[in-house]
């Protein structure tokens, strides 16, 4: 199959795309024997990631059987009540316990009775959820990070020796799969310029 058809086909419908999904980023490859695919770019969270691996089975121990320790632990991850969380990490006045450079300038603010008193909430949650992923990423075979990658492999059809109703199914897949991503406020990075047909210009 020629790139020529893929790009052919969004020159025929890229006004309709827009319209019908203006906030999914489509792009568009046609490189010289490059694998012919359509590709988008969906803004995954660990919340999609941890659905998905319960949801197709991915926990599994080295026999096959699905992992319920790691299971539990992804239920709860996803219970985190993360607003209470991003609170509470300002409870001590003129210290964040997240800052970027914490153990180099105060490795020992863990054992400030004052500190431990005023972030004792914040500090019951965090350890709750660094316990819980750990338990999460503990599978055998980089499991967490296949599952990742599996995820990643929705963005992407390949289009190999299809034609122009190939692409047509391809891009409405992905379009109804980014329907729950359209309140996303994507931004394009500078070096991706917006196409459109017959602009001689760009």
């Amino acid at each position: 199959m020629r790139s020529s058809i893929i790009s052919g086909w969004y020159k025929s419908n890229y006004e309709e795309l827009k319209l019908l999904n203006p906030n999914l980023s489509l792009l568009l490859r046609t490189t010289d024997n490059a694998m012919p695919a359509v590709t988008t770019e969906l803004d995954f969270t660990t919340d999609d990631l941890l659905k998905y691996m319960i949801q197709t089975c991915k926990f599994k121990d080295g026999n096959g059987n699905v992992a319920h320790d790691r299971v539990e632990a992804a239920e709860a991850y996803l219970k985190t009540d993360w607003a209470t969380l991003r609170r509470e990490r300002w409870s001590s006045p003129s210290f964040d316990p997240e800052h970027p450079l914490i153990t180099d300038q105060n490795p020992d603010w863990r054992s400030d009775p004052k500190i431990a008193s005023d972030l004792g909430i914040y500090l019951e949650l965090k350890d709750a959820v660094d316990e819980q992923m750990e338990s999460i990423k503990s599978g055998p075979d980089d499991e967490y990070t296949r599952a990742e990658n599996s995820l990643l492999m929705c963005q992407r059809v390949d289009l190999w020796c299809a034609g122009e109703k190939e692409v047509d199914y391809a891009v409405k897949h992905l379009f109804m799969l980014g329907k729950r991503f359209n309140y996303v406020e994507h931004e394009t990075p500078e070096y991706i310029s917006e196409f459109y047909p017959g602009a001689s210009d760009i």
